[in-house]
């Protein structure tokens, strides 16, 4: 097993990383009047993902690590829905949610499993 020496070797970093690119790409074919409206804000989610995985990474203690994860699973969450809606208000052609809709998956999953596993190992 590889040495995780920066948040970089993370798996989940590296996929909500990917996860941000798509999302960019899918909401490039929103209408242009919501560039301001539900385009940014569900960049402004995605981004936060990796950002607080990177975050959760450069803490010195495992309570705030957890914290950091906890956040990025929020901003995941707060994602999905906002994803949500928008297949609703039919956005954008539905084959064009499938990436960013699977790849999120894979990200909630990761993330699920290390804040479990930070909060189980500290009691918090």
């Amino acid at each position: 097993m590889a040495s995780i020496k920066s948040y970089k070797d993370l798996i989940v970093w590296q996929e909500s990383m990917i996860l941000v690119k798509e999302v960019f790409a899918l909401t490039a074919r929103f209408p242009k009047s919501e560039l301001y409206g539900i385009i940014s804000q569900i960049r402004r989610s995605a981004i936060s993902i990796p950002s607080n995985i990177a975050e959760a990474f450069g803490r010195r203690s495992v309570r705030s690590t957890a914290q950091f994860y906890s956040i990025a699973l929020g901003s995941a969450l707060e994602l999905e829905t906002q994803l949500l809606i928008s297949r609703d208000l039919k956005m954008a052609d539905l084959q064009y949610f499938k990436p960013s809709d699977d790849l999120l998956l894979e990200v909630c999953k990761m993330l699920n499993s290390m804040t479990g596993k930070l909060k189980f190992s500290t009691n918090i």
